[in-house]
């Protein structure tokens, strides 16, 4: 007879291949990369002292100290940077051009685990050091670089591991790290969508309607607007229900794929409707990472894992997500 704990280390611990780290590391560093460049014009009237505009640096970083003194922040870096007689242009170009390095190293697999660490850190520190001015894009980016920091690196497409001969963790521990990427992002959407589902907004299309027409994220015209008004209701619904039943739906495998496809949609109308093509990225990032490889890797598939043994290196079986 089974023992009760079984089963839940059967479902935590499952042997997965790398293709969901390879898919995390990619598209999070892409996402970095892109962050970067697309602040470079306003890098430095963002985050330096010397700011004249009503927020500046030192005033987010003395909220951030309120909250807490621990928050990693753009002044400690410029205070270091100090001692060593750099300006503090100086520093924050050199941290812009360490960010970019970090994430073009991620892209190609050289050095992941010291490139997690540098971009997260980094990121960390730009995103809190202007937080007045950030938004959801930040929060989950950050989360998606933690994962990558502890995950179990180097990848099998990874330059670590195919030039370098890095050895590959086991495939138990690819798995766990996944599982908990999953729940993760089961959690997120769960209480996204029940918050949704406890306003009216987005019962009777209002709150689509707000966030379709607020600028700067007014891109749609307003008489488009009005002629498919008809539409958000159904939209809002539809996102609710979505979001909320996400948890339910994303394992069993016949229904996987519709959820899957609607919640990777749902992004892309965000970021087309909305411009907002970075929180866009990032979430189909994660959702290919967290769920994308269960449609690759199933018991049909002769696909294979390699994973250490005590003897060398061992290929198993790459079980199904819905195992």
């Amino acid at each position: 007879m089974p023992r009760p704990g079984d089963a839940l280390r059967r479902f935590l611990f499952d042997p997965q291949s790398t293709t969901w780290l390879t898919v995390l590391r990619v598209g999070l560093g892409l996402q970095v990369l892109f962050y970067a460049m697309s602040l470079r014009a306003d890098w430095i009237e963002l985050l330096t002292q010397e700011n004249r505009g009503l927020i500046r640096r030192d005033l987010m970083e003395a909220m951030l100290s309120a909250e807490s003194p621990l928050i990693p922040r753009i002044g400690w870096i410029v205070e270091s940077g100090a001692k060593l007689h750099l300006s503090e242009n100086t520093v924050l170009w050199l941290l812009w051009g360490v960010l970019i390095f970090a994430a073009l190293l991620l892209v190609l697999g050289l050095f992941c685990r010291t490139a997690s660490v540098f971009a997260w850190t980094l990121y960390v520190c730009t995103a809190k050091s202007a937080e007045l001015l950030s938004y959801g894009v930040d929060n989950f980016t950050i989360i998606g670089l933690f994962y990558l920091v502890i995950a179990p690196l180097p990848d099998a497409w990874s330059i670590d591991a195919r030039l370098r001969a890095r050895r590959l963790p086991s495939a138990s521990l690819q798995g766990l790290h996944h599982r908990v990427l999953q729940l993760h992002i089961c959690i997120i959407y769960f209480f996204s969508g029940v918050a949704k589902c406890a306003g009216r907004g987005w019962w009777n299309g209002t709150s689509l309607w707000r966030a379709l027409t607020r600028a700067p994220l007014d891109i749609v015209p307003p008489e488009i607007l009005i002629r498919a008004s008809f539409i958000l209701p159904l939209a809002g619904i539809l996102v609710c229900v979505m979001e909320a039943t996400y948890p339910i739906f994303i394992w069993p495998r016949k229904t996987r794929l519709i959820w899957f496809l609607g919640v990777l949609g749902l992004h892309v109308g965000i970021g087309l409707l909305m411009g907002m093509y970075l929180f866009a990225s990032v979430m189909i990032v994660l959702n290919l990472a967290a769920f994308g490889p269960g449609f690759t890797f199933n018991r049909s598939a002769a696909s294979k894992v390699v994973c250490p043994t005590t003897t060398g290196r061992a290929t198993l079986p790459a079980k199904d997500l819905s195992a």
